[in-house]
C-alpha cells in the first residue's frame, strides 16, 4: 500500500499567536503566497458561499499566476480572523457584500472597489 505524501506548510503565523480581530463570519480561501510567504493581501472578493460555513471571501496577494492558482495545494481554507491576522488592512472589509471586489491601494493599507 501506497501512502500520499502530503505536503507540510509551514504557516507565517501560527495559530496559537491570533487574536481575534473581527467577528466570526466564517471561513475563506487564501493564497499561501499570504499565509505561508506572509506577503499581504494584494485582492480581495467575496463571492456567494460554497457551504454554511464558508463567509465567501477570497484572499490572494496578487503575483499567483493561473497555474498556481489552478494548483489545490497552493491554497488553504481559514477562518476569516487568521487573514486578518496575518493582514490587518482586511479589517474594515470584511462585512461588505457578496459579489465585492477590492484591490489594494498601492503602497497604502487600504483597498479600493474593482470594476
Amino acid at each position: 500500500m501506497v501512502k500520499a505524501l502530503i505536503k507540510k506548510k509551514n504557516f507565517k503565523l501560527k495559530l496559537e499567536y491570533t487574536v481575534r480581530l473581527v467577528p466570526s463570519i466564517g471561513t475563506c480561501l487564501a493564497t499561501d503566497k499570504i499565509t505561508v510567504d506572509g506577503m499581504p493581501v494584494g485582492y480581495m472578493y467575496r463571492d456567494y458561499p460554497l457551504d454554511e460555513k464558508d463567509s465567501g471571501w477570497r484572499f490572494i496577494a496578487g503575483v499567483e499566476d493561473e497555474d498556481y492558482m489552478n494548483n489545490p495545494e497552493n491554497l488553504e481554507r481559514f477562518d476569516v480572523n487568521v487573514i486578518a491576522n496575518h493582514d490587518r488592512s482586511i479589517v474594515n472589509y470584511i462585512n461588505l457584500p457578496y459579489e465585492t471586489k477590492l484591490q489594494r491601494v498601492a503602497g497604502k493599507d487600504e483597498f479600493r472597489q474593482m470594476e
